[in-house]
């Protein structure tokens, strides 16, 4: 049987950091696969190429490692600092199932958290009430077959938003305290000055 090598090298899938181009390219060595890189993807620039595996990020950085390889690996090229991200899924739903104006954005939020739902405490207040207010049922098919999560997703958006409310109440209460006691105390300056 005749090696990888001598037949040309091994194929291989390569895309970019945000998966939207996607090509093949055939290669012998870690150089070669990077010198090929740049002709094939123009969003490449740069002088410093990291090479990982699409599917979990580990670097492929010398030559033994990328000559374990299979065949047909899918190859992420990072350059200028990216680094590797999960794949988000996509998010496919008809505009006639949603009944709200804000549908691809409600879907994309569900989507994004349906992957981290550690984002959820990082929502802004808007994005928060889109989601508490969002009839799971017709977003189901988003998560099929786990519609308890929109369920949970709902509760936990509306409980978020709450407390985002009264921080914000809060902070609005002690900023009028501080204006009150700032007024106060320019009175308490100026009335000595003004009675003379």
């Amino acid at each position: 049987m005749e090696s990888d090598s001598s037949l040309g090298g091994k194929p291989f899938k390569i895309t970019d950091n945000l998966r939207e181009t996607r090509k093949g390219v055939v290669a012998t060595s870690l150089e070669d696969l990077t010198s090929k890189v740049r002709e094939k993807l123009e969003t490449i620039s740069g002088d410093n190429i990291l090479v990982v595996l699409e599917a979990d990020g580990t670097e492929i950085d010398d030559e033994e490692y990328f000559a374990t390889l299979e065949p047909n690996t899918s190859l992420m090229i990072l350059t200028n600092g990216q680094k590797w991200l999960p794949s988000y899924p996509r998010c496919e739903f008809n505009r006639d199932q949603v009944d709200d104006g804000k549908g691809g954005e409600l879907a994309g939020l569900v989507g994004r958290l349906k992957t981290n739902l550690c984002h959820l405490s990082l929502l802004g207040g808007e994005e928060l009430e889109l989601l508490s207010d969002m009839d799971p049922e017709s977003l189901a098919d988003l998560t099929y077959p786990d519609k308890i999560f929109l369920d949970q997703l709902k509760e936990a958006s509306g409980r978020f938003l709450c407390e985002k409310r009264q921080a914000q109440d809060a902070l609005d209460l002690l900023r009028l305290y501080q204006e009150k006691e700032a007024s106060e105390s320019e009175i308490k300056w100026f009335y000595p000055i003004c009675i003379q």
